[in-house]
């Protein structure tokens, strides 16, 4: 497989791993994947990134790799802010970024905990009323 291939994989697992950590609570069919998918990511951010960095995503380590391998260099440590400074053609402040994305995921995180562990007590007590 080309470096270019790998590259677009890599960032179409990006996107939806994104979009499903942001989004994969609505769904009731996807509410357990989703709180493993959270899990699995803040073990990433925070216990690999013990040894790694905080915020550690080893896919953006891979994808890093394919890219300097394409001849980018002095890439960010979070693809998020990759892809932000790409799109608006700017270079967004990277404390931003990672602010951002920290609420937007721990927004998720305490969605996906209420909607797996919580909703369904509040619809048993009510259906018992």
């Amino acid at each position: 497989m080309n470096l270019q291939t790998q590259d677009f994989l890599f960032t179409i697992l990006h996107l939806v791993i994104i979009g499903f950590n942001l989004f994969g609570w609505i769904w009731k069919p996807t509410r357990k994947l989703h709180f493993i998918f959270i899990l699995l990511t803040a073990a990433s951010w925070f216990v690999l990134g013990i040894w790694f960095g905080i915020g550690y995503c080893p896919i953006t380590d891979w994808q890093w790799q394919v890219k300097e391998k394409l001849g980018e260099h002095n890439l960010p440590n979070s693809f998020i802010k990759y892809y932000a400074d790409q799109i608006s053609g700017k270079a967004i402040d990277a404390s931003f970024i990672d602010t951002l994305t920290a609420l937007c995921f721990f927004l998720a995180a305490m969605l996906s905990v209420y909607v797996n562990f919580f909703k369904k007590k509040d619809y048993k007590v009510a259906k018992e009323l």
